[in-house]
């Protein structure tokens, strides 16, 4: 009989949430001071031109063979070191840790050293997301844009495959973005039109749905369907553009600016004047129904999404009056916000707020008193304002409590081995 040894746990103790989130921002701050000094080391190796050592005849050639990089991100780095020569203030925003590659790569299109200084701290303050969006618009609001409307539109396609064995076709189709912004668009209103028509259709995945309101879209032009002169705004495209742009001065667009200039040529346009904050104007009536004009406005400023921070949702979308009507609220631009089914019911029911601060902007607040962010929460953030301290262990109440008893993580468990107790095991012989 031999006695079966009690093992201790090799478990390690989980660390607090906060201290692991802290750790990781850490890291990325590290990770982005790396990059930068990284992509110095690139552009003094592309500049001295030690690829040609190697019998290669670009540095991005020899990033992607001795890096193991992809030809694309070798390009980018290269040309994202390039770039940095000429901009100081991003180069002292990265060697910090105070700017991501993301961002970097993205002002990098666009940073001049005339508008160098207002796109940093535009990035300080937004997403990634955000800046993308943002830098994309300033190139396609430039005249050179064009190229970009030019390529696009020559490389439209549509093929069809057909799969005898699975009894299926394929179609696949690639079209200029605003054609593309018309085929969703077409695409909403043969599938809202399918589900009141059939309710039970509402079980079916999305990707089934999609594909019955294209077959109800071709049914429909087959049929001798006609596109009606006035369509309702639930279907219409926004497109943004600065009035300099269409003038040919700089200025930023949401397509290219020849394309914004054919759109407004031999199209149907309704011009919302925007303030230097992108804030539609003003033209709020006493109603408690929003009248189309009003509704055409905050999707025009919202762009069409919802406006909870971090939420990209772009489907299933509510017009929220932050002051409620029974309050007194106006059903004007500056008291409704665009929330999806999820976020308006945390409005409503979960605990949430919605309140300006002392620049006129809205603001959402968690059931505890604590501000959301529009970039995400850092560990500062947390820090108690009258004892310096980190706030491990916030206020409780409404939806973080009922929270609490799914969200809070179990303690490890704890192995102890019991002292002057034997076990053993015998054996039957034959």
């Amino acid at each position: 009989m031999k006695p079966v040894e009690t093992v201790q746990s090799v478990v390690p103790d989980l660390i607090a949430i906060d201290e692991l989130e802290h750790n990781i921002l850490t890291h990325c701050m590290r990770i982005n001071v790396a990059t930068y000094q990284l992509l110095l080391m690139i552009r003094e190796f592309d500049e001295r031109c030690g690829f040609l050592k190697w019998g290669l005849e670009s540095a991005a050639e020899w990033l992607a063979w001795r890096c193991d990089f992809s030809t694309t991100t070798a390009l980018e780095k290269v040309r994202v070191a390039r770039a940095l020569k000429d901009l100081p203030l991003v180069s002292d925003r990265f060697s910090s840790g105070e700017l991501s590659y993301s961002k970097v790569r993205a002002l990098t299109r666009v940073a001049t050293s005339s508008n160098e200084q207002e796109l940093v701290d535009f990035a300080l303050q937004h997403s990634t997301a955000f800046v993308a969006r943002r830098c994309q618009e300033l190139r396609l609001g430039d005249v050179s844009s064009h190229s970009v409307a030019e390529t696009a539109f020559a490389s439209r396609s549509l093929r069809l495959r057909r799969d005898a064995r699975r009894g299926m076709l394929a179609v696949t189709i690639e079209l200029p973005l605003e054609a593309g912004e018309l085929i969703e668009k077409a695409l909403d209103k043969a599938r809202d039109d399918e589900c009141l028509e059939h309710p039970d259709i509402l079980d079916t995945t999305w990707s089934k749905r999609q594909a019955d309101a294209f077959v109800t879209m071709v049914k429909s032009f087959l049929a001798g369907g006609v596109c009606e002169g006035s369509a309702p705004d639930t279907y219409l495209v926004n497109v943004h553009v600065d009035q300099s742009a269409l003038k040919g001065d700089p200025g930023r667009s949401s397509l290219p600016i020849e394309t914004v200039r054919r759109l407004c040529c031999d199209g149907p346009a309704v011009t919302i004047v925007e303030n230097g904050k992108g804030q539609p104007i003003h033209i709020g009536r006493k109603s408690r129904v929003l009248t189309e004009a009003i509704k055409r406005i905050v999707r025009a400023r919202d762009n069409d999404c919802c406006r909870f921070p971090g939420c990209r949702n772009r489907r299933f979308l509510h017009f929220h009056h932050v002051d409620h009507w029974a309050n007194g609220g106006e059903s004007c631009p500056g008291n409704i916000l665009m929330l999806c089914t999820r976020h308006h019911s945390l409005v409503h029911e979960g605990g949430f707020r919605i309140e300006k601060d002392f620049n006129d902007a809205w603001y959402f607040i968690r059931p505890d008193g604590v501000a959301v962010p529009e970039i995400g929460y850092r560990t500062q953030d947390m820090v108690d304002a009258d004892t310096g301290e980190l706030r491990f262990d916030p206020p409780r109440g409404g939806l973080l409590h009922i929270a609490e008893k799914f969200a809070l993580e179990p303690p490890p468990p704890v192995y102890t081995a019991q002292r002057g107790v034997r076990q053993s095991f015998m054996t039957r012989g034959p």
